[in-house]
């Protein structure tokens, strides 16, 4: 397979395009134009582990970028997806409906050890490469002013789990066990192998 020095991101994220820089992969964003429903491919199933849950959503997102690359004609590159879920026992915690929701699952991750699942996966040719990263976490136990006023600030929407690693509730956290980079959005080191298999440069 002949080797390229760019891929494109499937994902509007802009932690996982730092992510990518910080790589040093060249990466231009491929995301979904207005008559796709990208909203509906992160809709859980009833019964659904959170394992079983990113990797179906992974896959399905992997899958309508490559639709989307063949109806816009773009070169053929590589094509980098990726999702994020926070797990409580079996009991998936997304991105939060509304301040009531946030709060709810950030009252519900206090004090207790939650995982955070990531997968990602690579269209390379007609081969879809995987892999799946499980971090453990453990939040100290948070006031409810402070879980107030960080829902307040905003940062917990269109968060997984209703926070970001990289922001203020790393205060919280006393522990991980895992990767950094996948709490955050893209494990990189899992990322890293992914890539080198599909021939990219960086």
């Amino acid at each position: 397979m002949v080797s390229t020095s760019f891929i494109y991101l499937a994902s509007q994220s802009p932690r996982r395009a730092q992510l990518l820089d910080q790589l040093g992969v060249r990466h231009e964003l491929l995301l979904a134009g207005g008559d796709e429903d990208a909203e509906a491919l992160e809709a859980e199933r009833h019964g659904e582990l959170p394992a079983g849950y990113v990797e179906r959503v992974t896959r399905a997102k992997l899958a309508a970028a490559r639709r989307r690359l063949r109806s816009r004609a773009l070169p053929d590159a590589p094509i980098l997806a990726a999702d994020t879920t926070v797990a409580l026992g079996t009991r998936i915690l997304g991105k939060p409906r509304d301040a009531a929701h946030a709060h709810a699952i950030l009252a519900a991750l206090s004090g207790h050890t939650h995982r955070v699942v990531t997968a990602v996966a690579v269209a390379a040719g007609r081969r879809t490469l995987f892999a799946l990263s499980v971090s453990r976490v453990h939040f100290a136990a948070i006031a409810t002013a402070e879980i107030d006023a960080y829902v307040a600030s905003r940062e917990p929407f269109g968060k997984a789990g209703a926070y970001a690693i990289q922001g203020r509730a790393a205060a919280w956290i006393c522990r991980i066990d895992g990767s950094y980079t996948g709490i955050m959005g893209l494990p990189l080191h899992e990322t890293a192998q992914l890539l080198r298999q599909a021939h990219v440069d960086f």
